[in-house]
């Protein structure tokens, strides 16, 4: 490990975001303005993830009043509150950019549903009737 991976290690954040490539998420920032601070939240599809280490970044789009937003968060940013996963979507490709040609439904993209656990019970009628 050289010094500046040694120096990059110190500025990580300890728990990171479970964070892919067609991922709806929302964003917390910490916005600074004059003397105060708030929390902005910014909702968007991730179409880009850059980076490594505590340079990580990753590209949020979405369409505010008929525009096209894009923001660009370091994920290791003190500014960064949290993000949380709204819904995941499957994707093909690692980055995507096409997404900025479509409108619309043509823009929308093929909800991923989660896994099932195999081993997780699957509540009946007669269980339910016992447990109550």
């Amino acid at each position: 490990m050289n010094l500046i991976d040694r120096i990059e290690a110190g500025e990580l954040k300890k728990e990171t975001f479970a964070v892919r490539i067609g991922d709806t998420v929302r964003a917390h920032i910490r916005i600074i303005e004059g003397e105060k601070e708030r929390v902005q939240v910014f909702e968007g599809i991730v179409i880009r993830l850059h980076g490594g280490g505590s340079r990580e970044t990753m590209t949020l789009r979405k369409v505010s009043f008929g525009v096209g937003v894009e923001r660009i968060l370091p994920l290791h940013s003190p500014r960064l509150e949290q993000v949380k996963v709204i819904r995941r979507a499957k994707v093909r490709q690692a980055k995507l950019y096409y997404l900025r040609d479509l409108r619309g439904k043509a823009a929308r993209l093929k909800e991923l549903k989660p896994k099932l656990d195999p081993n997780k019970k699957k509540k009946t009628k007669k269980t339910a009737k016992k447990n109550t």
